[in-house]
């Protein structure tokens, strides 16, 4: 207590922030209820009728529950796996760069995409992989007819991951950024009189600088993999790929905003939610367990 008093000044600055998360991260968990209710707007949440868990079999028994589970599962670790490494080579490359007008145009060139707004990617996607974008027409001096990119399930998965790398992966690089920012610059110079070459100056000083931060972001990912936003998907969903693009977040705004279908949606994202929960914990532990005690708590 005494701390706190000493260092009012400090909480009162952190007063805000924890009050806007109680307000729209934990008010909002009330609403839950409704996955175990047969919701009725006119009745409210607490007049409506209890049905236990009725909701969640339905879903977990309905014939698209495992293609819907799977197509979310793939398109989170494929991902992750995917786009997890970007960020930290970016920041790599850019700790190279010793001039620092350069670097800053380069971050700035890197930076850009994530401003871009998820509708604008979209569109964006759809004008350069149509069957009479440019893409195609590179590929016309080689194949005999269009591919169908944004049609073909096939290239639904490839299409959304390698969007969102390019779209967040130099904004991702910040952090990295900043911590190989916090090098003593005495390290590289030793290491350089001591024969090091680039990729061993990498491996002995940049990267265990970087472990903790990436050990702490993995598992934020790994925790977050059935959290992916249903925006993106959604837009980019079409009659003939949805094999693959229907996954979790984008079935629970059809059900729920589309068909009414508030408990049953809501059922489904606190499943989904659960699910992340567990993922978060596990991770924790495994990474705490390879981290020498390192983890997120």
């Amino acid at each position: 207590m005494q701390y706190i008093r000493r260092n009012y000044a400090l909480y009162l600055f952190l007063a805000p922030a924890i009050i806007l998360t109680i307000i729209f991260k934990y008010v909002p968990m009330y609403g839950s209820i409704i996955a175990f209710k047969d919701f009725s707007p006119m009745k409210g949440i607490l007049g409506s009728d209890w049905v236990g868990l009725e909701h969640f079999k339905e879903f977990l028994t309905s014939p698209n529950f495992g293609d819907i589970f799977m197509n979310t599962l793939k398109l989170s670790v494929y991902g992750l796996i995917i786009g997890f490494p970007v960020p930290i080579i970016l920041a790599l490359m850019l700790n190279q760069i010793r001039r620092a007008a350069v670097k800053k145009n380069i971050q700035l060139i890197l930076y850009a995409p994530n401003f871009i707004s998820v509708v604008v990617v979209t569109g964006m996607l759809f004008i350069f992989f149509s069957p009479t974008g440019p893409i195609n027409f590179i590929f016309s001096f080689f194949l005999d007819k269009p591919i169908s990119f944004m049609t073909d399930p096939d290239y639904f998965r490839p299409l959304y991951i390698l969007s969102g790398i390019w779209q967040g992966a130099g904004w991702s690089s910040i952090i990295y950024v900043a911590a190989l920012a916090n090098v003593d610059p005495q390290l590289y110079d030793a290491a350089k009189i001591d024969g090091a070459t680039l990729l061993q100056r990498i491996r002995h000083i940049d990267l265990p600088t970087l472990k903790p931060v990436m050990a702490v972001l993995f598992i934020l990912g790994a925790g977050g993999i059935m959290a992916i936003g249903y925006e993106k998907a959604y837009l980019m969903q079409t009659s003939m790929n949805l094999p693959t693009s229907e996954i979790l977040p984008t079935y629970v705004y059809k059900k729920g905003l589309q068909a009414g279908d508030y408990a049953y949606s809501t059922a489904v994202g606190l499943f989904n939610s659960v699910i992340n929960v567990i993922l978060l914990v596990f991770v924790n532990k495994v990474v705490k367990k390879l981290n020498e005690g390192e983890g997120l708590y």
